[in-house]
């Protein structure tokens, strides 16, 4: 059954605590800074504390890699688990409390450092045990679990326990989802990593995430990787003050919203699918590079074109969760761009990821009010092109060494 559907029957459990960890981390992603506002910060402090958790998240997703090709998996994953609960009971106990920056900005920070840790470590696992015929839809699997726990479940579960617990005990709820889904994920979960992956723990392993940018098809790469999730993080920056501009409501905004990721959930799974069946590059350059230009050129269009016409406009933004979910292959072909140092690939892949998420308010920041929402979605989609015109250029060098000795038997 489990073969059928591409879930490693071997990694289950650490797919089952995947989801519940991420329950526990997501459970106040929706509504902790507008909470802390309303106890007495300023939004300028707030937008300080998520900043500063933004920031440690990336430098956290970008180490991930060269840590577990050193010290495995399971290793950083407890690290991870250990750094969220010391960043959680600082952050609820002491920070929260009194109700500092001084003890809230650090101790919530240390937390942001938890589930990359925990996360990416088991994204490289999977990367590690299943077969590359399968990998594609393995991944698909994990962005599956992970957005179903961070992006679904966890904001509903708040939305139930609020009125009943208050914040307060939400978060100490959630602490608990992510120690059950810790002890799933990495004690339950007896999958065992090949020896050969793990690479003896040296100064020169540790900085190969920065050296391995030398190579050119890394460097392309994170290119790719991070125009990836250019709109994902852009679009929230400046698209609600257009469609508002042209007659849509907050509340239509926040529906059409929420059913992108609702879509791009499901979506992750099937462009696996898909990835394994007719080729990764193939569906990360005309789905997620040249499809999600297409698209974004319609999220301009057609408020230009039908003014207010909610159904239209939410089925174009559900479009954007079908090509985002192209770029799932991505996370399969990474790892092979450097058989010799794959953690250290996948560091550059999480480093991508978040630099993407840096990227795209800047681009808005930049030129929304010179250019308006048409310029900064043809930027865009622009830069979107660019990854698809690169991603053929991603080649493994097993496939560098074939087109070599089919150039020597030409000559």
């Amino acid at each position: 059954m489990f073969e059928k559907i591409g879930l490693p029957r071997n990694l289950l459990w650490g797919y089952i605590g995947l989801t519940i960890f991420m329950i526990g981390d997501g459970v106040e992603q929706a509504w902790i800074s507008i909470w802390l506002v309303e106890k007495g910060l300023s939004v300028a402090q707030a937008s300080y504390l998520i900043t500063a958790y933004g920031v440690t998240v990336t430098l956290a997703a970008w180490v991930t890699g060269v840590l577990v090709q050193t010290l495995g998996p399971r290793k950083v994953m407890f690290y991870g688990l250990v750094t969220f609960i010391i960043g959680s009971i600082g952050f609820i106990s002491v920070g929260l409390k009194h109700m500092e920056m001084a003890w809230m900005l650090p101790f919530y920070a240390l937390r942001g450092i938890g589930y990359p840790l925990f996360a990416y470590s088991f994204l490289i696992w999977i990367n590690y045990s299943t077969p590359v015929a399968r990998r594609a839809t393995a991944v698909g699997w994990f962005w599956f679990t992970f957005s179903l726990g961070l992006s679904v479940i966890g904001p509903f579960f708040s939305s139930m326990a609020l009125p009943v617990l208050g914040e307060i005990h939400v978060l100490w709820v959630g602490l608990l989802f992510v120690l059950v889904g810790s002890v799933l994920g990495i004690w339950v979960n007896r999958d065992v990593v090949p020896a050969s992956e793990i690479h003896p723990f040296s100064a020169g392993e540790l900085l190969k995430g920065i050296t391995i940018l030398q190579r050119p098809v890394i460097a392309m790469g994170l290119v790719v990787k991070s125009v990836n999730g250019i709109a994902q993080y852009g679009l929230a920056t400046f698209l609600p003050l257009y469609l508002i501009s042209y007659g849509y409501s907050k509340t239509e905004w926040l529906h059409m919203w929420s059913a992108v990721f609702l879509v791009a959930i499901f979506a992750n799974l099937f462009f696996g699918f898909f990835g394994d069946k007719f080729g990764w590059r193939k569906t990360i350059m005309w789905v997620g590079g040249f499809g999600y230009a297409a698209v974004l050129i319609l999220v301009w269009a057609v408020p230009q074109v039908l003014g207010h016409n909610f159904y239209v406009m939410a089925f174009v933004l559900c479009l954007c969760g079908v090509t985002m979910a192209g770029y799932v292959p991505l996370s399969a072909l990474f790892p092979m761009l450097a058989p010799d140092s794959k953690g250290a690939a996948m560091s550059v892949l999480n480093l991508g990821a978040g630099l993407g998420a840096f990227i795209a308010p800047a681009i808005t920041a930049l030129f929304y009010s010179s250019l308006g929402a048409g310029g900064v979605l043809g930027i865009y989609a622009g830069l979107y092109i660019l990854s698809g015109v690169l991603t053929p250029f991603l080649k493994t060098p097993e496939e560098f060494n074939q087109q070599a000795e089919l150039k020597d038997k030409v000559a």
